[in-house]
């Protein structure tokens, strides 16, 4: 798991939830992966407990974010905890996200790698905007607001796409599309029915 206690937090960081249970992740062809999901109309404990849930399958899979749709759950919320290019941490919960991007001579694109939980052990490239801000409500109901750059512009920007029923292979040419899969297949030992909730033969070994 990524131990990230040692780097700065950036003073907008929300607490993430403790206490909730690892679930398996979805994958993608999965139908809730492909669909717009439905919006956060209840801050309530049904939600608080859903959030706990995926912070603990997010840490467990040591992403930096997870989608309600990566465990299942038909609902437009992420949590993250990214550090941005100056390698400070951000942490957060966002319901119903909105993103904003660089337009015009602002917009410059970051080319690298990008990988999914949802489609584990395969990275290719992936060009993004290397800065991205998301705005929409903390787990309380509050407005929220979290901009930056680096890996947090890319983590923004795919937790978005997440609940607006895109994946990141659906951004990318054919041929990247193929060499992901076969990325992934090549990995899938590492990565069984019911990861991170079940661990890998090879995790059980160590």
């Amino acid at each position: 798991m990524r131990d990230t206690s040692d780097l700065p937090v950036a003073p907008t960081s929300a607490e993430l939830p403790t206490g909730g249970t690892v679930r398996p992740i979805t994958r993608w062809g999965t139908d809730v992966m492909h669909r717009r999901q439905r919006p956060v109309t209840a801050h309530d404990e049904d939600l608080a407990r859903l959030v706990a849930d995926m912070t603990a399958t997010m840490y467990a899979a040591d992403g930096v974010g997870l989608a309600a749709c990566q465990i299942g759950v038909d609902l437009a919320v992420f949590v993250f905890d990214c550090p941005d290019e100056d390698g400070v941490i951000h942490r957060g919960v966002v319901c119903n996200p909105e993103v904003a991007l660089p337009v015009g001579r602002d917009r410059r694109l970051d080319d690298g790698d990008e990988g999914c939980l949802s489609y584990p052990g395969a990275f290719v490239e992936c060009p993004r905007p290397d800065w991205a801000r998301v705005t929409g409500t903390g787990l309380d109901g509050t407005e929220v607001s979290y901009e930056g750059d680096g890996l947090l512009a890319r983590c923004l920007q795919h937790e978005t796409d997440h609940t607006l029923g895109t994946v990141f292979g659906d951004r990318v040419a054919a041929k990247a599309r193929k060499r992901l899969r076969k990325q992934m297949e090549a990995e899938a030992a590492d990565y069984p029915e019911g990861w991170p909730a079940v661990a890998s033969p090879a995790s059980d070994a160590d």
